[in-house]
Formats: structure tokens, C-alpha cells, sequence
């Protein structure tokens, strides 16, 4: 916001601010201050001597009386309303200056705040980096670093207090209330003093209460406060700060009452908006802009605006040097404020765009991110004006050259008219998107930056349908140019080229990655890295390849997301990935070249899931690295046959993780008891020799010291996970040694060694140990003898003690304070408390230190939620027993967020996977879950209902679960359209059919889904495919893997597909036989073969696409894929997906299609069409179809370029409607040549023959030289307006340098634009009858002002009512014989001046008369055109934008 600093004057008289204008009479010393405009004496002792003045009136003045004479109150005098209008001006600019420092108040505490984060942000570092140098000196000796160590921990420690200190401070700072902005009516400082006119009301509870209207201002009305902001506006001769001020003024009106910019009266404001758009000072003219930009309220104001001229006040602001980078950022956000009205584009001039090409070709300019995004917008919506403004040359040098730094908004723009056919033909085919691979191909035009910046913007592109389709055209030349950048020697583009096939393909590397890279060999991994990597594949669904153990497949977005990645697999293979692969793993250094064998194992083992047989089959066998490792005469064959080796090595370890243990990917999802259960069925180091676990003992130097800084703790959890398992060899340990006594001592809360850890990522490796710990001694009976017999559980339960506040118990510095658990590691103990919570012994150990009983009392007390969560989120519900009891409390007493972290909680129950073989099956806890969950069906809270909603949605994937769930028979009225994901789930089975039909659901549901679900659920799927091929999406997947379970669970994205009522509909016999007896099918079919090649009408194109989404579903069932072949529609959608115009429907039916390649008979139609699948190893499809002939799918050819000077425009987007002549051509000028001075209008076409040298390389110095003395001449021609506007048009229709277009505006006199803007060349009148419409809004406003009052409203009467007497007088001046206005602005300020002119009473106005006359003979020869463009005026408004 525009503001200006308080002065001196205003800061030295704080008191003088009185904004009530009701108050009792003052010295009339005073109020003649204020009306002359000396409202406050200089400073210093004059304005002490001012108060002691004002003091002595008001103690000699009479207890009744006063200096003036006033009334009494009540009643009536008629000197109050000139008293009160004579004081008025002076009370103005108080109110504002009390205005402007409650905003400098408000400034200064978000500044405040601001560096409050600052500082916060620069400890968090401090202490992050110091973390670090302690870890790095825990693995060095610790004598060596003993005093360094001791520097790091205090210096660790500081930065902790500070980090606590500024939070709390931050905390204090955004709970202080700002002071009301209405200003309060001042009292008199001192409490014995009395009102300025010696009376004294009496006290009264409507005085000192909310009823008086003394007491309490009464907001002034909006109009009558525009009113007085205008009449601010016209006073002379003020300085720049003091119509700043009442243009923010005025900004702040219109963002209080947004309804004010409709009732304004525009010959009144843009006269207003024209002087201070003229003024001398920038900061004036950026107030302006403001002004105006807050005033726009549709496209009738748009035009009201260009209608003052204000298109050549934009041009010539934006061309200016960086001393005015204010008034051109307020130029730019003017212009871009059009862009935020409905058809405002269309009032966008040519010019103005130009203007803004120019800027955003400037490297070096500050403006230049601001005008590319600008110019992207306006590609985005009015293509042919881009275009024609040249604003395509700057958008691709952006992507070229780096210059924008987020190239993804530009691509995004190119790709949104690639898609539509009709604004393809603007785009060239290919250049504008190959154009970001110029930095992988050129090697000296990369840069580190350049490179990830493009890359970034290149993964956007291949993640779009349009993007995709366009790369994929001329044989895929741009993929193929990314691939064979490969070769290149470059290291940096070598690296950044496989980071991209990561990142395209997906692909997450497992967790032994960075052990691998960093040089270790790959010989045996521990279970629980497998498990975790697992786990995380099964989450992602990239790199698993495991079956999910669930009946019936769920349509998720991961299964798409997989089909996009298995085409764009098979467009790199085709492109020679692998070979160019191979050529980076035999000639990088070691670090790439073992990134670059896990790629290739990577991509085959994806290529064996996802690409059909007869594409995967053939890749393995790498013909090129195995005959150049059997060159046995050639050195170079060790490093092919070690490149052998490591793919070897990487394969098997990706095979073992995945298809080796089968078993494993279902104990992911279980808890720790059975994992433990499998780890020590699977685990050799549970038995081993004495004198092996001695060694270790010896090796973890527990024994040796008691300092945990100096414990090996890989081996600790060695022991731990290995032979401490056994009971016998535990007892020993802790018979003989002191190992288990001082680890439990280290765990200990009130020891504060563990609790006062700090918590980040390298801490926690703690907790995890700690967790094994508790797990480790649960398994024997020595264990739990020892748990029990131990410190540790008892002071645990005096910390939860603390927190209970019917304990009795208080303390201080409790350990589970809320800092405590935000910043150190006594947050893990509650999941140490979770691994006994799932044992019925450890639950008997909680149940004994009356644990639940804390936690009881706790979570009825609801004051520490914080502790409340970290419970619910770590406890163990497998077991019956206080935990279950403990989340039921919590799930129907619990506040808002804790019942619905309660709910989330049910999510690992109640969506676990099980195995049918097993005989306890339905002892396990997942019926449970789902009772818990059809409960909070019914919860008061919808945000816990629509939870409830979405996790009994995905529960009903598996057959049992939904048959137990329709057991249930949840009542579901009352929740509406939030129920229907839930109710079309039931749809699956044969008891849920007969469930909802006894409910008459399905045919209400069928009808609406035939007559409009349909279309709704193509916006819902695209919103879902979006978010899921975002760059945030594969963020937050990649950040799931940090923390728990539960917590993943919960912070899961909400972008899965929503299920299909057609496709529930046809997993039944029942839902088939009613869907034929509709006849929806064939219909479906039907609109598909008529109208699928049509890309004109947008609901045709919607109503195709849900069609396609429709009889995709169904197809994908063994029930439902019969009607493919009744209607033959499979052939249909193929054609549509390799021969449509619009490119995004193309991905739609290929989408489509491997919906239909799930069953068996869609498959095998599919294959007679030339599209093929991979199977999985039980014969089914895997839906991931791909066809046979990339070049059928990618057939797009290259279409026509509509170039610029093609594009027709309409007049709306012209600032010069006529274009300029054609120049003849000519030799070059000679400097000798130049006309004399007075031949004026042979000057002028020497400065017009000039400015266009200045576009040619060789002509440009000598035109500058030649334009310089013309100039230091003082050629008459750049004082004349009709110049100005010539060489405008020149600006405008071809293309200049922003130095060129800057140089050229400068050369003109100022008193030019003015003369233009005001319109006050009489001798041009038959060219601006040409250049402006003759119907004006400003005289069809004035023709309605004239017929009567009635037609306005009340605020337009109020506003213009004002100044009636003045515009009157204006306009009647200006019939009579123009205006002048005089800016005077210099040293003296701004203002304007209206003179009362009679014919020929302005020199300067006779003398441009004459030379209007001395020019009338070129303006006739010019009149046939102008009578020729005039009817074409009336049609300005009605040509749209193509």
C-alpha cells in the first residue's frame, strides 16, 4: 500500500487530532488556522507556547461561560452549521493523520512479528546445524573432542531457550488485540479539566453507557466522505505526500464499501484520475493508478477509462527507467486488474501489450518476472491479441534462457492451447515446448540451475496429455534429443537426465539406496528394512509387485497413475533409454555409474509389471553390455562385466524384496507383536555361541562406560533383536553385567538424560531402540520380571501423574509439558507405551502403576489435548482390555479434533488385510473397528461423519468387510450426498442390492446418475488424476514414510477416485439384469459412436466423456464385459484415442480402455484392435494396456501457424485504429540531408524515416545522432500531438527495444501527453473523430444527468450533487473555448487550475490553432479514410476475441 510517513508537524501535535466535528467551540485562533491551511504552528517552543495558550483559556475562562459565545445544549443556533463547516477543513486532515498512525500501529506489530519469525527461523538453524556437529563428533574420539563437544552442547542448549523464548514471545505478540480503526473521540488528558465551552453535562448512564451520541462517533456516510476525498483532490499547490494520502484515503473507501465504485460519477473522477496521472511525481502517479485499479467495477468501467486516455499514460509509465520502478509496478497491476473482469481482456490495447513484450524481453529489469506472468495470462485468455503483440518471443526466451523461475506457469499455458484446436494454430508445433530442452542438448548453454529448472518444467509437460502428445510428434524428436544429451560428456547434465527418469517413471529407491551409492556392497539386508521398503511400495503401488490380498480390485488412482507410467516406459524405451543408460554407467565416475545400475534395475523390473510380454521380453538380455563383457582381448571388458555385476546384484535384491517374500507384504500392515513373532522365527542371531555375544557385549561399550554419547548402538539393537529374545540369556545379562541396569537407566524420565534428547531425525533411533526394548523383554518371563521390577514404569506413571489433575500431583517443569513434547524426545515414550499396550502382559504392567486410571481422568478433563492425541495415536487395539475402552471414551466424549483423530485411528482395523485360511479370522479386532465406525455415522460433527464415510469406503475393497458392514445396516439418511461413495460400495455384493433395493435406492440412483451423476463424475475423476500427477502429491507420499502408521494414515491424501455407480451396479447378477433391462448401455454406446469425433461443443465433449467413464466401469467387470461386445463400442473408443482433435479426450479413452482390458473380454477385443496388456501371475490383466503402435497413438500431425500479421484485431484492442502507412523504400539518410528548421513537416518525416531506422542494427547509431540534434534543435514536430500519435501507432503495430521505445517517448515535450490526454488539439478533431468512438459514454452519462434525477440513484445524486456548481461551470468553459489546466506539481506541489478563458485568451492555444490550420490541407487528403473507418465504430464493442 502506497503510504506516506508521518511528517514532523503532524508527530509534534498529537493533541491537536479532535475527529469529532460536534464538539463544543474553540478559539476562533484555531479554526482560522485551520481554514488557512497553517493548522500547526513550525515546532520548538512555539508550539509549547500554543499549548500553554490554549491551557491559560481554558483555567481564566468562567465556570459557565467561554471565549466564544455558544448555546447551550439542546438547543438550536444557527452559526453551528458554519462553525462546524469552517472547522471541517481543518478536522480532515486530522482524521487522517489519526488514520495513518493506527495503520503505522498495526504496520510496526506485523513488522514486529515478522522479525519475531525471522529469528525463530535462524535458531531452528542454528540449532539443526548444531545437532549435526554433535552427531558428527559423537563418531570421533571423545577425548579428542571433549571441549568441543562441551562448546556444541551449550551452544545447543541456548539456542533450545531461545527457540522456547521466541515462540512464546510470537505466541504473546498474536494474542494482543490491535486497537479499533474507528477513531474514538478524544477526552481531555487531565481528569479535572472541563469542555472547551464551560459546561458540564451531568452524568448519566447514556453518557458513560453505549447510548450516547457524543461518546460514540457516528461513521460518516461513504458518499458524502468520496465527496470530501474529490474536493481534497482539487486544492493547489500541495506537496506530493498530500494527495498520496488522499488517494490511499480513497483506496480505503472503496475496499470498506465495494458497492461505492458502481455510483460513480466519471466526468467528476477521471478528471481527478487524469491530473494525478499526470503529475511530475512518481509516487502522485502511482497513487493514481491505484486509485483507479480500486474503482474498476465491470467492462463499462473499462471502457470509461480508456475513454480518457489513458492507454497512452500506461505506455509511457511503463517504458520508463528504474527510478520509476513504483509508478511502473502500479502501471502493470492496473493493466492486470482488466484481466480480472469478465471480458476485460478484450478492452486490453495492442499497444499496452507491446509495452509489456518490451519489458519482458529486458533481462535486467526488475519488472521482467512480473510482465512474463502477465503476458502468460494474456495468452491464456485472448491468444490472437498475444500474438499479435509479439508476446510470444518473450515467453519462449523465458524458457529458453532461465530468466522466469517458475518456467511450469508458462508450460502450463502453452499445454492449456495445445489442447483446444481451435487455439492450437497460434502455437508453433515444434518449437515452443522443445525449446526448454535446448539446456540438456547445447553443453555450453546449461547451467546447475538451468538445468534443475528445466527439468522440473519437463516433468510438468510428459505429465499432461497435451504435453505429451505434443513431444510425441516428429518421431519423438524432442524424448529422443533428452536421451542422447546422455552422451555427452557433461557430468552435471549426465546426473540431472537420470534424476529425471526417476522422477518420470516414479520410481522411489528402496532404503538401502544410500548404502548402495555410498559404495557398500549388497549382501543381506535385516527384515525390517525389507519390511519398511515393502511397506512403502504397497503405499505408493510404484514399485511393489506383490498382489494385494483383496478379492475385488478397487478402481484407485494409483492404477491410472501406473497406466500413464507404463506408456510413457514404452515411449522411452523406444527411445533408446536403456542404451544411452548403459553408455552413462560405462564412462561416469563410480557414484553415477552406481545410480545409473540401480536406474536400469529399476526401470526393468517396472518394465516386467507394467509393459506387455512381447515389449518386456526382449530387454533383459542388454545385447550391447553382455558382447562388449565378452571381449576377453579387450581391457574394457572388466568394466562391463562389473556393470553386469551390480545390475545383477541390484535385481535379485529388488526381486528378494518384492516376489521372494510373498508373505511379507501383509505384515507390513500388522502390528509389532506379529512381526516380532516372524523376525525371530527368521532370525539366526536369537542363538549364538557365548563367546560371540560376550564379543558384542564388549563392543557396544555399555560396560565400559556409563556415557551414552560413547554406546554403540547398532549393536545394542543388535543385542536387542537378536539374543536377548531368549529369556535365559536375558537373565544372564542381568545377573552378571551391568548392561540392562544402565540401559534402562538411560531411559529413565527423571534421570533427564533421554527426556531431555532433543527430537529430530537423528535422535530418533532412540526411541525406536526403546521401542524394541519393551518389545524384547514382553517375549520372556525374565523380561517382564524385570520390567516390572524396574524404575522405569513408575516414574512414567508419576508423568502421567503430573498431567492429571485429580492426582494431586503437581510439578513445576512437568516432563510431559506441551514444549517438552514439541521439542525433545519425551514424546517417545507414549510409543513405547503402545508396544505394551499390545500384549496382555505389558497391559497387566500399565494396569499396575493404575496408568488408565490417569488416562481416564485426563482425557475427561480435555485440557491437554496435545497428550490426549499422542495416546489415541500409539496405542495398541488388538487386545480387548483399557485401550479399547480408552478410544471408545474418546470417540463419543472426546472434543471435535479428538473424535476425529479417534476415527482415523480405525483406519488400520478396519482396512487391515487378512488371510481366509486362517481359523481366527473372525476373531480378529476388524469387526470391531467397523461397529465403532458405523457409530460414528451418527456423530453430531460431519467432518467425523464424512471420516466414518471415507474409511468404511475403502474397508468395503474386501469382500468380508462389506458383507459385515451391510450386516450392520447403517442408517444413512441424514447424511445426504456425503453417504453415496458408502451406499454405491453395498452395490457390490448381492446382500447389499437387496439391502438398498428394499430401500428403492438403486432406481432413484440409476436415474440420477443416467440424467446428469454422469457429466458431475468426469470433474470429479479429472480433479482426482490431477492431484494425483501433481508435484505435491509425490511430495507427500515421499514425507509418509517419516513418520508412524497411524499418522500416515491419517495425513493420507484425499485424491482417490470416487467409485462408479454403473461399475458397483455390474459386479452382481442382479445390478447386470437391471442395467440391461434399462437399456442405459446401449444409449451409452449410442452418444459415443454419434457424437465422440466432434471437439466444437463443450457439454457434447462432457457428455462424451461420462459415456466413456461409463461403459469403461462396466467393462471392467467379467459380468459386464458382454455388453462391450453387444454394441461393438470398444472399436469406437479406440478410434477416438488415435484419431481425435483434442488431445486430453485422447487420454480419456485411454484411460478407458485399460479400464476395459481388465476383463478377459475386453482384453481379448482389445487384441483384435492392436492393443495389448500385461498379465499378472494368476492370468489376469493388470489393466495397464498399451498399444501395439506407439506411432498410431502419437499421430498428431503438424498444423498451419497463424502468424501475427494475420491476426485481426478488433478496434476495442487498438489504441490507433489505423495502422501506419507503408514507408517507401529509400537509401540511408545523410547527416548533411536534415531539412531546414522551418520546414516543419519535412522534420517531421525526417523524425518519423529516422525512428524506423532505429529498428535496423546497422542505421541504429547513426539515426540516434541524427534524433539528438533534431532534438538540441528544437524541432517543432516534437511538440505536436499528431506526431506523438503517429509515431504511437509506429509503437504499436511493429516491434521496438524497451531503450528504443524509452528513447523515443523522451524525445517528445511533455505538455504532448497532456495536450492528448485532455483532448485539447482542436486542430486534430477529424482524426480523433476517428480514433474514438462517436457515441461516448461520457455524453451519453451527461444526456442522462440532463433528462432528470430520477434515472440515478440516491449515492449518484449525493456525489455529483456536490459538485454541480463546478461542473457546470467546467463544462460551460469548455464549450466557450477549452481549458486549461496547469500542473503544478515542480516545487510547489500539485493541484490544477481552472481558468475562465475567453476566445484567444491563451497564447499558446492560438499558436497550436495556426498550426492546425497551416495542416488542414494533409488532414483532407486523409478524410476518405477516416470516412471509411467511421462506420465501423459502431461495431467496435461487439467484435469477440478469437
Amino acid at each position: 500500500m502506497l503510504g506516506v510517513s508521518q511528517t514532523a508537524r503532524d508527530k509534534a501535535h498529537p493533541s491537536q487530532q479532535q475527529p469529532s466535528a460536534v464538539n463544543t467551540t474553540r478559539a476562533s485562533i484555531d479554526r482560522d488556522g485551520a481554514s488557512t491551511g497553517n493548522l500547526y504552528p513550525p515546532s520548538g517552543p512555539t508550539s509549547s507556547s500554543a499549548r500553554s495558550l490554549a491551557a491559560s483559556a481554558a483555567n481564566f475562562a468562567p465556570r459557565g461561560s467561554s471565549l466564544n459565545p455558544s448555546v447551550a445544549p439542546g438547543s438550536f443556533s444557527s452559526e453551528l452549521r458554519s462553525q462546524m463547516n469552517s472547522s471541517r477543513a481543518g478536522s480532515r486532515a486530522d482524521l487522517f493523520n489519526n488514520e495513518k498512525l493506527e495503520e503505522n500501529e498495526a504496520t510496526m506489530a506485523e513488522q514486529k512479528l515478522n522479525a519475531l519469525r525471522e529469528q525463530l527461523n535462524r535458531e531452528m538453524k542454528i540449532k539443526e546445524g548444531s545437532e549435526n556437529m554433535l552427531d558428527a563428533l559423537n563418531s570421533k574420539k571423545a577425548k579428542q573432542t571433549k571441549e568441543q563437544r562441551a562448546r556444541v552442547e551449550n551452544e545447543l542448549n541456548a539456542s533450545n531457550n531461545k527457540i522456547r523464548e521466541l515462540r512464546q514471545r510470537i505466541a504473546e505478540a498474536q494474542a494482543v488485540k490491535l486497537p479499533p480503526s474507528t477513531p474514538t473521540r478524544s477526552r481531555t488528558a487531565e481528569p479535572g479539566a472541563h469542555p472547551a465551552n464551560g459546561l458540564r453535562s451531568p452524568h448519566s448512564v447514556s453518557r458513560s453507557g453505549a447510548g450516547s451520541d457524543f461518546d460514540e462517533p457516528v461513521e460518516q456516510s461513504p458518499t458524502f466522505s468520496l465527496t470530501e476525498i474529490l474536493q481534497d483532490l482539487e486544492v493547489e499547490g500541495m506537496g506530493p505526500e498530500y494527495y498520496v494520502s488522499r488517494g490511499n484515503a480513497l483506496v480505503d473507501l472503496f475496499r470498506r464499501h465495494p458497492s461505492l465504485k458502481y455510483d460513480l460519477v466519471w466526468p467528476v473522477f477521471g478528471l481527478r484520475m487524469q491530473v494525478m496521472l499526470l503529475s511530475d511525481a512518481r509516487e502522485v502517479v502511482a497513487a493514481g493508478y491505484r486509485m483507479v485499479r480500486y474503482a474498476i467495477s465491470d467492462v463499462s468501467s473499462l471502457k470509461k477509462i480508456r475513454n480518457l486516455n489513458t492507454d497512452y499514460l500506461v505506455i509511457t509509465s511503463l517504458i520508463k527507467d528504474r527510478k520509476a520502478d513504483l509508478e511502473r509496478e502500479q502501471a502493470l497491476k492496473f493493466v492486470r486488474a482488466f484481466l480480472d473482469v469478465k471480458g476485460g481482456v478484450n478492452e486490453i490495447s495492442r499497444a499496452v501489450v507491446r509495452a509489456i513484450a518490451a519489458v519482458a524481453a529486458q533481462e535486467d529489469d526488475r519488472l521482467q518476472s512480473m510482465c512474463v506472468e502477465t503476458l502468460a495470462e494474456i495468452l491464456l485468455r485472448c491468444p490472437p491479441l498475444a500474438i499479435a503483440s509479439g508476446a510470444l518471443p518473450p515467453l519462449s526466451e523465458a524458457l529458453n534462457e532461465g530468466s522466469y523461475k517458475s518456467p511450469d506457469t508458462i508450460a502450463n499455458t502453452f499445454l492449456y492451447l495445445f489442447d483446444n484446436p481451435q487455439q492450437r494454430k497460434y502455437l508453433r508445433s515444434g518449437y515452443d515446448l522443445e525449446v526448454m530442452f535446448t539446456a540438456f542438448t547445447d553443453p555450453t548453454a546449461g547451467t546447475e540451475s538451468l538445468l534443475k529448472q528445466n527439468s522440473k518444467a519437463i516433468a510438468r509437460v510428459l505429465r499432461s496429455w497435451s504435453g505429451f502428445m505434443v513431444l510425441g510428434m516428429h518421431d519423438f524428436r524432442a524424448i529422443r534429443s533428452l536421451m542422447r544429451s546422455m552422451v555427452l560428456p557433461q557430468p552435471m547434465i549426465k546426473e540431472t537426465v537420470v534424476d529425471l527418469v526417476f522422477i518420470l517413471l516414479r520410481i522411489k529407491p528402496p532404503s538401502w539406496a544410500t548404502s548402495f551409492l555410498a559404495g557398500r556392497r549388497l549382501t543381506t539386508y535385516g527384515r525390517v528394512a525389507n519390511l519398511k521398503s515393502i511397506s512403502t511400495s504397497n503405499s505408493s503401488g510404484a514399485s511393489s509387485g506383490a498382489p494385494p490380498l483383496m478379492e475385488d480390485e478397487a478402481v484407485e488412482e494409483q492404477s491410472f497413475l501406473d497406466h500413464y507410467t507404463a506408456l510413457l516406459l514404452s515411449v522411452l524405451v523406444k527411445c533408446d533409454l536403456l542404451p544411452n543408460l548403459l553408455h552413462v554407467a560405462k564412462n561416469s565416475e563410480a557414484p553415477l555409474t552406481r545410480k545409473t545400475c540401480l536406474l536400469i534395475g529399476e526401470v526393468l523390473k517396472l518394465a516386467s509389471r507394467l509393459l506387455p510380454q512381447s515389449a518386456s521380453t526382449q530387454l533383459p538380455l542388454l545385447p550391447e553390455l553382455f558382447a562388449a563383457a565378452t571381449q576377453f582381448k579387450d581391457d574394457e571388458r572388466f568394466i562391463s562385466s562389473g556393470i553386469v555385476y551390480q545390475i545383477s546384484q541390484v535385481s535379485k535384491t529388488l526381486y528378494r524384496m518384492s516376489d521372494g517374500l510373498p508373505g511379507i507384504a501383509s505384515l507390513s500392515h500388522d502390528n509389532l507383536t506379529m512381526l516380532a513373532e516372524e523376525q525371530q522365527k527368521g532370525n539366526p542371531g536369537v542363538v549364538i555361541q557365548d563367546t560371540v555375544f560376550r564379543q558384542l557385549l564388549v563392543e557396544s561399550n555399555v560396560l565400559n562406560s556409563s556415557n551414552y554419547l560413547k554406546w554403540d548402538w547398532d549393536t545394542i539393537l543388535k543385542m536387542i533383536d537378536g539374543p536377548l529374545q531368549n529369556g535365559k540369556r536375558l537373565d544372564e545379562t542381568i545377573r552378571v553385567s551391568k548392561f540392562m541396569n544402565r540401559i534402562m537407566s538411560f531411559y529413565r524420565p527423571f534421570k533427564n538424560r533421554f527426556a531431555d534428547l532433543s527430537s529430530n531425525k537423528n535422535t530418533q533411533k532412540y526411541v525406536r531402540i526403546g521401542c524394541a526394548l519393551m518389545h524384547t523383554l514382553l517375549q520372556s518371563n525374565e523380561g517382564i520380571v524385570f520390567l516390572r521390577d524396574s524404575k522405569l514404569l513408575r516414574q512414567l506413571a508419576e508423568c502421567l501423574a503430573q498431567c492429571d489433575p485429580s492426582s494431586g500431583l503437581t510439578s513445576a517443569d512437568p516432563v510431559f509439558a506441551p514444549y517438552r513434547l514439541q521439542t525433545t524426545l519425551c514424546a517417545g515414550y507414549f510409543p513405547m507405551l503402545g508396544v505394551l499396550s499390545s500384549d496382555p502382559k505389558g497391559l497387566e504392567l500399565l494396569q499396575r502403576w493404575r496408568m488408565f486410571n490417569m488416562m481416564y481422568h485426563i482425557l475427561s478433563h480435555k485440557q491437554r489435548p496435545d497428550l490426549i492425541h499422542l495416546l489415541l495415536l500409539n496405542f495398541d487395539y488388538t487386545v480387548p482390555g483399557h485401550t479399547r475402552v480408552l478410544l471408545e471414551q474418546a470417540l463419543t466424549s472426546g472434543t471435535r479434533e479428538t473424535r476425529i483423530i479417534a476415527t482415523k485411528v480405525l483406519r488400520k482395523y478396519a482396512t487391515r488385510p487378512f488371510n481366509e485360511a486362517n481359523r481366527n479370522h473372525d476373531k480378529v479386532d476388524w469387526k470391531w473397528a467397523i461397529r465403532k465406525l458405523v457409530d460414528q455415522l451418527y456423530d453430531p460433527d460431519v467432518e467425523v461423519c464424512r471420516t466414518a464415510v471415507k474409511i468404511l469406503e475403502k474397508s468395503c475393497n474386501k469382500k468380508a468387510y462389506l458383507e459385515y458392514v451391510v450386516q450392520c445396516r447403517p442408517a444413512m439418511d441424514h447424511l445426504g450426498e456425503m453417504s453415496a461413495p458408502l451406499l454405491l460400495r453395498f452395490l457390490s455384493s448381492s446382500s447389499g442390492y437387496h439391502y438398498l433395493d428394499g430401500l428403492d435406492y438403486i432406481s432413484n440412483e440409476m436415474d440420477d446418475w443416467f440424467l446428469g451423476r454422469n457429466d458431475t463424475y468426469v470433474d470429479l475423476i479429472e480433479t482426482s488424476l490431477a492431484k494425483a500427477f501433481s508435484d505435491h502429491a509425490d511430495e507427500q507420499q515421499q514425507r509418509l514414510s517419516m513418520v508412524d502408521q497411524a499418522q500416515a494414515e491419517s495425513m493420507e491424501p484425499e485424491s482417490h477416485l470416487p467409485p462408479h455407480f454403473y461399475r458397483e451396479l455390474a459386479r452382481t447378477e442382479e445390478g447386470c439384469r437391471m442395467l440391461r433391462d434399462k437399456g442405459h448401455f446401449a444409449e451409452f454406446a449410442s452418444t459415443i459412436r454419434d457424437y465422440g469425433m466432434q471437439s466444437a461443443d463443450p457439454e457434447l465433449l462432457l457428455k462424451v466423456k461420462g459415456c466413456m467413464w461409463a461403459v469403461g466401469n462396466v467393462g471392467s467387470m467379467e459380468l459386464g464385459a458382454p455388453f462391450l461386445e453387444s454394441c461393438d463400442v470398444v472399436q469406437d473408443i479406440v478410434k477416438i484415442a488415435q484419431e481425435h482433435d483434442m488431445m486430453s479426450l485422447r487420454g480419456t479413452a485411454f484411460f478407458v480402455l485399460g479400464l476395459i482390458s481388465r476383463s478377459i473380454h475386453g482384453l481379448e477385443i482389445l487384441l483384435e484392435c492392436g492393443w495389448d496388456s500385461n498379465l499378472n501371475n494368476r492370468g489376469h490383466s493388470v489393466g495397464f494396456c498399451v498399444p501395439d503402435n506407439l506411432s498410431r497413438f502419437f499421430s498428431y500431425k503438424p498444423w498451419k501457424h497463424t502468424i501475427a500479421p494475420l491476426i485481426r484485431l478488433p478496434d476495442t484492442q487498438k489504441t490507433i485504429l489505423t495502422p501506419p502507412p507503408p514507408m517507401p523504400a529509400r537509401p540511408p539518410l545523410e547527416k548533411e540531408e536534415l531539412p531546414p528548421a522551418h520546414d516543419e513537416a519535412a522534420t517531421n518525416q525526417r523524425i518519423v524515416d529516422l525512428i524506423v531506422d532505429l529498428s535496423n542494427i546497422i542505421l541504429f547509431k547513426h539515426a540516434i545522432s541524427d534524433l539528438k540534434q533534431l532534438k538540441l534543435r528544437k524541432a517543432p514536430g516534437f511538440r505536436s500531438p499528431k506526431l506523438f500519435k503517429r509515431i504511437i501507432a509506429m509503437l504499436e503495430y511493429n516491434h521496438y527495444r524497451l531503450p528504443i521505445r524509452r528513447m523515443v517517448i523522451e524525445l517528445f515535450d511533455k505538455s504532448v501527453l497532456r495536450t492528448i490526454v485532455f483532448e485539447e488539439d482542436t486542430d486534430t478533431e477529424e482524426e480523433e473523430d476517428m480514433l474514438k468512438p462517436k457515441n461516448r459514454i461520457i455524453e451519453e452519462e451527461e444526456n442522462a444527468s440532463a433528462s432528470g434525477d430520477e434515472s440515478r440513484t440516491e449515492r449518484q445524486r449525493s456525489v455529483s450533487n456536490a459538485t454541480d456548481t463546478r461542473s457546470e461551470a467546467r463544462s460551460s468553459r469548455e464549450v466557450a473555448g477549452g481549458r486549461a489546466i496547469t500542473n503544478k506539481f515542480g516545487a510547489g506541489g500539485f493541484g490544477t487550475h481552472v481558468s475562465q478563458l475567453g476566445v484567444g485568451s491563451n497564447p499558446s492555444r492560438n499558436g497550436m490553432a495556426q498550426e492546425g490550420d497551416s495542416s488542414s490541407e494533409e488532414e483532407e487528403s486523409s478524410s476518405d479514410e477516416e470516412s471509411q473507418t467511421g462506420g465501423r465504430e459502431a461495431s467496435w464493442a461487439s467484435q469477440p476475441c478469437r
